[in-house]
């Protein structure tokens, strides 16, 4: 019968793998480990087994959550990596299209940005001062 925890563990870590979250992994844990369990007891009831599979598969999920996720969770050196609108926020780029009726455009290398502040004319710096989405939040620069 230990094959079958085995063979079950292979598949949730498979599975992991194709839909990854950091959960199916640990219950996979739980089934190798009850597949050791079942190998050197191989008598044990198949009622015992599955309340000590639940049972391991909560102690693995928790270790997870208590243990292992924080180690995951640590702060980023670059925690805008892949939120690049926010990484404009606080800095200053000129007008490439005249902000009419609350909207424009703000060239950002190569690469033109929907920005929405007050009416302003093309060429004027503004300063971004938040984002929506894929949209910069703009006002006039101080210095513009």
């Amino acid at each position: 019968m230990h094959y079958g925890w085995w063979i079950l563990a292979l598949v949730l870590i498979g599975a992991e793998l194709l839909a990854p979250g950091y959960f199916l992994i640990w219950i996979g844990f739980a089934a190798a480990a009850l597949g050791v369990v079942t190998f050197f007891v191989p008598g044990i009831s198949f009622l015992a087994q599955a309340v000590l599979f639940a049972v391991l598969a909560l102690i693995s999920c928790f270790v997870y959550w208590r243990f292992v996720r924080k180690a995951i969770d640590e702060t980023s050196d670059q925690p805008l990596l892949n939120r690049r609108a926010e990484q404009f926020v606080g800095k200053r780029y000129t007008l490439d299209t005249a902000i009419v009726g609350g909207r424009g455009k703000v060239r950002i290398g190569d690469s033109p940005w929907l920005a929405e502040g007050p009416d302003l004319p093309a060429g004027a710096e503004v300063e971004v001062v938040g984002v929506d989405g894929s949209i910069l939040r703009v006002r006039r620069s101080d210095d513009g």
